[in-house]
C-alpha cells in the first residue's frame, strides 16, 4: 500500500473519533487567527478610553481556551488507540519473522503515521487557516500588503524542493542503520554498538543541519517579507496608522510566513513516511480494528 492509502484506510477506520478531534481543532485555530485582530481592537479601544475591545478580546480568548483543553484530552485518547491497534495487529502477523531485529525498528516506524495524523496534518491544516486566514485578513488592512506575500510563494516552493529530494536520502540513510538496532546490540560488541549509534548521531546530526539551514532561509525571506510590508503600509496609507492596525499587520504577516514554513517540512514528512512505507509493507490487514479496547 502507498503512504496515502494507509493514512486514508486509517482515517476510514476511526472517522468518527478523527472527525471529532478534527472539527475541535478547526474551531481552536479560528479562534487563534482572530486573536491578533481582537487584539488590535483591543489596544485602540483602550487608547480612546474604552473597555469593549478588550471584553471581546478576553471571551475570545476564554472560549478558545476551554476548547483547546477539551481537544488536547480527546486527542491523546485517539491516537494511542489508533496506534495499539495498528501496531499490535502489525507484530500479530509478522511474529513468525526471524529478523527480530528489523521487526522491533519496524513496530517503532509504524508509530510515524499515527504521528502524522496527531501532528503534522493538524499542523499542515493550521498553516493552511494561517496562509489563507491571514491574507484575507490582511486584504482587510492593506491590498498591496497581499501581493507582497503572494510574491514570496515561488521562491518558497522552489525551496521545497530541493529540500524534499534532500531530505529523502537522509532519512533513507538513518532509517537504513535504524534496522541494525537490535542486532548490533545482541551481539554485545561494545566496539559494534558504539559505531552503531555513532552513525545514527552522524545522520540525526546532517538531518538537523539541513533543517537549520532551512529554517534560516525561511527566516531570511520572513524579514523581507516583513519589512518590506510595513514600509509599503506606512507609505500608502492616507492617514495615519492606528497602534491596533500596526499590531494586526504585522501579526498576520507573521502568520503567513509562518504557514509558508510548513511546506518543507510537509515535504520532508512525507518523504519521510514514503521511506517508511516501503521498508515495512504495511497491508490492509495491518490496518483493520483488531478488536482492542479503547480507552474512554
Amino acid at each position: 500500500m502507498s503512504r496515502f492509502a494507509i493514512l486514508k484506510h486509517i482515517i476510514r477506520l476511526h472517522r468518527s473519533r478523527l472527525i471529532l478531534t478534527y472539527i475541535l481543532f478547526s474551531i481552536e485555530t479560528l479562534g487563534n487567527l482572530l486573536r491578533p485582530l481582537f487584539l488590535g481592537m483591543a489596544v485602540d479601544d483602550l487608547i480612546k478610553g474604552s473597555y469593549e475591545g478588550l471584553i471581546l478580546l478576553c471571551s475570545v480568548h476564554f472560549a478558545w481556551l476551554i476548547v483547546g483543553t477539551f481537544r488536547h484530552r480527546i486527542d491523546t485518547r485517539t491516537y494511542s488507540a489508533i496506534y495499539t491497534s495498528l501496531v499490535t495487529k502489525f507484530l500479530a502477523r509478522r511474529y513468525h519473522q526471524s529478523d527480530v531485529s528489523k521487526l522491533s525498528a519496524h513496530s517503532t516506524l509504524a508509530r510515524e503515521f499515527v504521528d502524522f495524523l496527531e501532528f503534522d496534518l493538524a499542523y499542515v491544516f493550521e498553516a493552511l487557516y494561517g496562509i489563507i486566514g491571514s491574507l484575507i485578513l490582511l486584504f482587510y488592512y492593506d491590498t498591496e500588503v497581499v501581493l507582497v506575500c503572494l510574491g514570496i510563494l515561488l521562491p518558497v516552493i522552489a525551496i521545497s524542493y530541493f529540500y524534499g529530494k534532500r531530505m529523502k536520502y537522509l532519512n533513507k540513510q538513518k532509517n537504513d542503520e535504524l534496522e541494525k538496532q537490535v542486532d548490533i546490540i545482541a551481539t554485545g560488541n561494545t566496539h559494534l554498538v558504539k559505531n552503531h549509534y555513532n552513525n545514527l548521531r552522524k545522520w540525526q546530526i546532517r538531518i538537523s543541519d539541513q533543517e537549520a539551514w532551512n529554517f534560516g532561509i525561511m527566516e531570511l525571506l520572513v524579514m523581507i517579507v516583513i519589512g518590506v510590508s510595513l514600509l509599503i503600509t506606512n507609505k500608502t496609507s492616507t492617514t495615519p496608522l492606528e497602534a491596533g492596525s500596526l499590531i494586526g499587520i504585522y501579526s498576520y504577516i507573521q502568520r503567513f510566513v509562518s504557514g509558508l514554513d510548513t511546506i518543507p517540512y510537509t515535504v520532508q514528512r512525507l518523504t519521510s513516511l514514503n521511506d517508511i512505507t516501503r521498508r515495512i509493507e504495511l497491508q490492509e490487514e495491518d490496518l483493520e480494528n483488531s478488536g482492542i479496547k479503547e480507552v474512554a
